[in-house]
């Protein structure tokens, strides 16, 4: 059997994961690119977005949604690979992907020696990636480890299962993926995180603001990203995370895109609230 064959179509909230690919995949073909993705172009083509048709000429609104999603996109991708690099820079070498997706920060960063990163997802996502993977003959830079189990399940002991230390350092990311749970499960998420990561532990995160429900959600087509987002990030996202022992950074998406030369130059149509994009060290 070819991978083409045994290959299973994205559906339900992972095959938002090949969306995000294609947003890669376009930032990757800029001249003054913020990142570059060899792989994203392969695993949205796989997943059948590319290439891909724009929203209709019409429909203004649907356009405008897309486009400020895609920027979100490419500014929340630089900003957590910045915290990887500083997080590896200060000794870290063990890496978690929660809800990994079609993340191949494996395979295009650069990766100190011993470096071990653990992409946690589900089994479908993982294995339509394996095997774009295979077909790509992709290599990853650094020990990769993929752990197949539901986030609503024990994954810690699947994790713990695959090697993963929680005596050393680690780096957490999870990227675009709290926002698709509902808060007694971002709670315990976070619980876990915290009670897995020793002092010195990076976290980067990304929470849907407040009001992004209100303004994405609630007129998205079924089956989009948008009509599966149920949580957005609490008022005081530092203080929660203080909560939970560790030292916390907010930045709003208009503060990073200004920093890495993609500045925002809408005014914003209310006021700014804290960031959804988090970094954080254990303390």
């Amino acid at each position: 059997m070819t991978d083409e064959q045994e290959r299973v179509q994205p559906s339900g909230v992972w095959a938002t994961a090949v969306g995000v690919a294609r947003v890669r995949a376009l930032e990757s073909g800029r001249e003054n690119a913020l990142f570059r993705d060899p792989l994203a172009r392969a695993f949205a083509s796989a997943g059948g977005l590319w290439p891909s048709s724009p929203p209709l000429a019409g429909d203004e609104a649907a356009r405008s949604r897309q486009l400020a999603v895609s920027f979100s996109i490419v500014i929340r991708t630089k900003f957590l690979d910045d915290l990887v690099q500083q997080a590896s820079a200060s000794g870290v070498r063990q890496v978690v992907l929660l809800g990994a997706g079609m993340d191949s920060r494996a395979f295009r960063m650069g990766w100190p020696d011993g470096t071990r990163l653990f992409e946690v997802d589900t089994a479908a996502p993982l294995d339509f990636k394996a095997a774009v993977l295979r077909q790509e003959r992709a290599v990853a830079r650094c020990e990769r480890i993929t752990v197949a189990v539901d986030l609503r399940e024990d994954w810690a002991g699947a994790l713990a299962a695959a090697g993963h230390d929680p005596a050393a350092p680690t780096v957490w990311i999870a990227e675009g993926l709290l926002i698709y749970l509902p808060k007694d499960a971002v709670e315990l998420l976070m619980a876990r995180i915290s009670a897995l990561s020793t002092a010195g532990s990076w976290l980067g995160l990304t929470l849907g603001s407040r009001g992004v429900i209100e303004r994405f959600g609630a007129d998205a087509g079924p089956g989009s990203a948008a009509s599966m987002w149920v949580s957005e990030m609490p008022d005081d996202p530092v203080g929660w995370l203080s909560g939970h022992g560790w030292k916390a950074d907010s930045h709003t998406l208009r503060e990073c895109a200004a920093v890495y030369g993609r500045p925002i130059r809408t005014p914003p149509q209310r006021e700014e609230r804290p960031g959804g994009l988090i970094s954080a060290v254990r303390r």
